[in-house]
């Protein structure tokens, strides 16, 4: 008689509460306990990282849940070691479902003598065993190519756009999408095609890297409701600085919309005395006690987005089915009831 395959949750140190929050969804949807793998992911003295799992995996489908956030490194070796503690363990399928997948911004070679980091973290993915990838929002999209095995990357836009219709609907027809640079502009516009908004995109000039040296808004934006869209916020810097200049052209208000919230230094301190009114985050990077305490910051789950992708993955269902609205819609019912 065929073997049934169980669909088993492990979860590194990057993001308990975030895999925590998918196992009892999973729990819910399925009627059965679907706990976290009991397992200990330690360092020694000196650093090193020691992975055991405690319960059997022989023939499983198991999944990893653990994004590649700050500290980078510790978090991808906690990855790779725990892929390969399951590989050895007869695991049936791997699946790293990585919410945040650190290193894509280094995806292409910009200077002489620079690395393709983001090839070569998907050269060690696939070499620690892991069979299939699950990503939210790569920070771009040619990375999938990378890889020789299965990469699904999901998407915060559909979450994002019903976030927006909740939260400004009784002024939708106020809102302008804007991408805070030319590379943002497919990202942004999906957004707006979604909630039936007009697009508008800041153009960045840089004298060097990390430093803008102009800032320049092409589209009218006098009197329009602003929602900044991003995939990621690290120091928060040129995000204020897209506020601003929004303000000075006409804005009525400006709000953004950013994936991860990688919120590095200053970035808290910035959002928080910045002319933004607020600031949407996803918790694929676990939220710090500075994020939740910030008045104009928010956070939007990703669980129920990726409870649902990991069941699909499991079953052999679509998991592109998730990106259109009557699909996502019903699994955020308890956050957005919609007319």
């Amino acid at each position: 008689m065929p073997t049934l395959h169980e669909p088993k949750l492990i979860a590194g140190n990057a993001n308990l509460p975030l895999a925590e929050s998918i196992a009892r969804r999973m729990s819910l949807y399925r009627g059965v306990d679907q706990g976290l793998v009991d397992a200990r992911v330690e360092r020694f003295n000196d650093g090193e990282i020691f992975v055991e799992v405690f319960e059997n995996v022989r023939g499983e489908d198991m999944f990893i849940v653990q994004p590649t956030s700050n500290p980078a490194n510790d978090n991808l070796m906690e990855l790779l070691i725990i892929a390969d503690a399951l590989r050895r363990s007869s695991a049936q399928r791997i699946t790293a479902v990585i919410p945040y997948f650190g290193y894509a911004r280094q995806d292409r070679r910009t200077k002489a003598r620079t690395p393709i980091s983001a090839k070569l973290v998907a050269n060690m993915l696939t070499g620690a065993g892991i069979e299939r990838v699950l990503t939210m929002d790569l920070h771009a999209a040619q990375i999938q190519g990378f890889f020789d095995i299965p990469v699904d990357n999901l998407y915060a836009s559909p979450i994002f756009a019903l976030d927006v219709k909740n939260q400004f609907k009784d002024n939708l027809d106020e809102i302008m999408v804007v991408s805070p640079d030319v590379g943002g502009v497919a990202r942004a516009r999906e957004l707006a095609k979604r909630i039936n908004a007009p697009l508008s995109i800041v153009d960045k000039r840089r004298e060097k890297a990390g430093e803008v040296a102009e800032m320049t808004v092409i589209g009218d934006v006098k009197d329009k409701i602003c929602l900044i869209v991003d995939d990621m916020c690290d120091t928060a810097g040129t995000l204020c600085k897209a506020a601003q200049v929004l303000l000075d052209k006409g804005a009525k208000e400006v709000h953004s919309y950013i994936t991860h919230g990688v919120m590095s230094g200053p970035a808290v301190e910035r959002v928080t005395n910045s002319v933004m009114k607020s600031l949407v985050l996803t918790d694929t990077i676990q939220p710090t006690k500075e994020i939740d305490k910030a008045k104009n910051i928010r956070i939007v789950p990703t669980a129920p987005i990726f409870t649902q992708a990991i069941l699909n993955i499991w079953n052999g269902t679509s998991v592109s089915s998730l990106f259109e609205d009557k699909t996502l819609t019903p699994i955020y019912e308890s956050m957005y009831h919609m007319d």
